[in-house]
């Protein structure tokens, strides 16, 4: 198996590039301290092995009229597998959901949530959670501030 992170140089790209994905490949490679076409094969590699997922643009959510954000934890009623199915495929079609996850606890989903203000936040929760036969409890906290956010 190939490693996929070689040494230090690797970990200076990927900081570099979290701050900065629209960074020249000339630029990465003068403040990594490598030549450009030497800076773009390991680039490519941790393309390769799936070190680097992706690029992208983080969009302001405000520009959506989404000026809230809360965090849902879910209880399933069951934890059969037709359930779990349920969920997590309506879940995936919900523009409102920014994440979704699987954890250990009391519950069994956290999802963060966007919304245009309590009232949008209330809609969601009537019309798409609650309506799901295997939900059974819905327990929501309201982010009053974000003091740290990281992509990865």
């Amino acid at each position: 198996m190939t490693q996929k992170i070689a040494d230090e140089i690797d970990r200076r790209i990927l900081r570099e590039l979290a701050a900065d994905a629209r960074i020249t490949n000339n630029e990465l490679a003068e403040r990594v301290g490598l030549s450009a076409s030497a800076c773009l094969r390991r680039l490519r590699r941790l393309e390769e092995t799936g070190v680097i997922k992706g690029y992208t643009a983080l969009i302001d959510p405000a520009v959506e009229g989404w000026t809230m954000t809360a965090i849902a934890s879910i209880r399933l009623s069951r934890q059969h597998e037709d359930e779990i199915q349920m969920f997590e495929n309506a879940v995936r079609g919900w523009d409102e959901v920014l994440e979704c996850h699987l954890v250990t606890g009391s519950k069994d989903y956290v999802l963060k949530v966007m919304s245009a203000g309590l009232e949008q936040y209330e809609r969601f929760i009537k019309d798409k959670i609650a309506k799901l036969k295997c939900v059974d409890t819905i327990e929501t906290s309201f982010v009053m501030n974000t003091i740290k956010a990281r992509r990865s």
